[in-house]
């Protein structure tokens, strides 16, 4: 970390991240030196290593995986001369990044969410959020008892899909919330969408107040040129960064990165994670982050490049299939989009006359391929850093074709859903409060009206469509009742099939 305190470093701004973090995975080399060692293992985890692990564990999951399964607090690890393997893994993050600081989160961009309304929760009670956030930044709130305002990010009139926040919406919500203590946002969004980030962090900071950027999907954004900046490069004050979606650590590891800025405060920060944190954190996850930011940090900028390509031409192949569009670069301009990730290919299939929900469960059929996402008007596939993004593309273009030639002709959408999500409902009680509050289990479709104590998320991409203390409308109980009918799912709900709801009892 010395090296990066003692860089000529601009407030807000940060080093060049493809000149830092190069060095090799401190972390990775200790775990494996350990298993090397063969030391007696007189702690746990039970499976010892590997020979007390069920024999079908130990032939899936391979002798190596088990034997670098390491508790903390070993020495050599991360306890020791500092700085221990684990410190020194962390600070290298934090340099291939640009971050004044970096922590290994070990329960995802979750974690990094709950983190920051805890964290900020100590400075106030107020913050501004995009409505569209993940839902767990939404269960932070309720851990935090922070009180939100909501800001409408601009929607898409024609795929109808969220974009990002605009920084004229987000001056509007700080005039009308004194008192906030900061915003949140997401950059990129699901399909791609990048925010201005500069620019919300200027009007961020003009009312004193930091930017929390869920930077969950752009974790790759640091490492080529030709990409949009990402956040911390921008002026965020804090980004969280799910490592695992793009870069390639395993699922369930995540980074949080901490800006340059003074308006948040380091202490406050680590003793969040602290208390969000696992006692019995997973070193293969830990390891898998140090690993992923030393390719990135390497070998980053040629393996996005062929990534870049390799899509590129996908795009244009995909193109040529009857009733399929792209999205690109030339959504750059729209309300909301600021700039456009190129590793998010986001395919318009309203050409077709089908649904989303109809031609993703025909490609797995024919073709055996699994979407990150599929909605109502796109279909959304996710390609990581490293892949051979030129051979999985062409897999996925054949698929295409094959459930294009399969489709019968129609002139008009099937089955479709609204033209327009519905307004959410207003917010009647703090997250908290509604979740705590003294509750009943009501009929679905009786709930209009009432104050929801639960959250419902259609999933992915896991964007609330009710969040605890909102009332609820029916038009909204429609919207999502006929979004699980076309094949999507639910997270939050108490009631998986949607039959009741939690609703909180209103005192008369």
């Amino acid at each position: 970390m010395a090296d990066l305190e003692q860089s000529a470093v601009r407030p807000g701004s940060a080093p060049e991240p493809s000149r830092a973090g190069t060095e090799g995975a401190p972390y990775l080399e200790a775990i494996r030196e350990y298993a090397r060692r063969d030391p007696g293992r007189f702690h746990v985890p039970g499976h010892k290593g590997g020979p007390g692990a069920d024999p079908e564990m130990r032939e899936a999951f391979g002798e190596a995986a088990l034997a670098l399964d390491i508790p903390a607090l070993m020495q050599g690890i991360d306890v020791g001369p500092e700085p221990t393997p684990f410190q020194r893994a962390q600070e290298l993050a934090a340099e291939a990044w640009g971050a004044k600081r970096s922590w290994f989160l070990i329960n995802g961009a979750s974690q990094g969410n709950h983190v920051t309304c805890m964290a900020l929760a100590q400075m106030g009670d107020g913050i501004v959020v995009q409505r569209n956030v993940h839902s767990s930044t939404i269960d932070g709130l309720v851990i935090s008892g922070l009180r939100p305002t909501f800001v409408a990010p601009e929607l898409d009139p024609e795929l109808l899909i969220a974009h990002c926040l605009t920084p004229e919406s987000l001056d509007r919500a700080f005039r009308e919330t004194p008192g906030a203590v900061a915003a949140q946002v997401v950059s990129p969004t699901y399909f791609g969408a990048v925010a201005d980030v500069r620019s919300l962090a200027e009007v961020a900071h003009s009312h004193g107040v930091p930017l929390i950027v869920d930077e969950a999907w752009g974790a790759h954004l640091a490492f080529h040129p030709d990409l949009p900046e990402h956040a911390l490069a921008l002026g965020a004050d804090l980004v969280i960064s799910s490592t695992h979606k793009i870069v390639g650590s395993m699922t369930q590891s995540a980074m949080l990165h901490l800006g340059h800025g003074d308006l948040l405060d380091e202490r406050v920060i680590d003793r969040s994670v602290t208390l969000l944190e696992s006692t019995s954190p997973n070193s293969l996850l830990t390891a898998s982050l140090d690993a992923a930011r030393r390719q990135a940090a390497v070998h980053g900028e040629e393996l996005l490049g062929e990534t870049i390509e390799a899509l590129a031409t996908a795009r244009a192949a995909i193109r040529e299939i009857p009733g399929l569009e792209v999205l690109d670069e030339r959504m750059t301009g729209s309300p909301g989009v600021f700039a456009y990730d190129p590793l998010r290919l986001c395919i318009d299939v309203r050409g077709t006359g089908r649904t989303g929900y109809q031609i993703a469960p025909l490609m797995l059929e024919l073709a055996d391929i699994n979407l990150e996402l599929y909605a109502e008007n796109v279909i959304v596939a996710v390609f990581g850093v490293g892949e051979d993004a030129s051979r999985s593309s062409a897999r996925l273009i054949d698929a295409l074709r094959q459930v294009v030639d399969r489709l019968p002709p129609s002139s008009e959408r099937e089955d479709t859903l609204f033209a327009a999500p519905p307004q959410w409902g207003a917010l009647a009680m703090a997250p908290r409060e509604a979740y705590l509050a003294m509750q009943e289990v009501v009929p679905f479709r009786e709930a209009a009206g009432r104050i929801a104590a639960e959250s419902l998320a259609a999933y992915p991409p896991g964007i609330p469509n009710v969040l605890p203390g909102e009332r609820l409308t029916a038009d909204l109980l429609d919207y999502i009742q006929s979004t699980l009918e076309h094949g999507g799912s639910l997270r939050g709900a108490s009631d998986r099939k949607l039959e009741t709801i939690r609703v909180v009892i209103e005192r008369s």
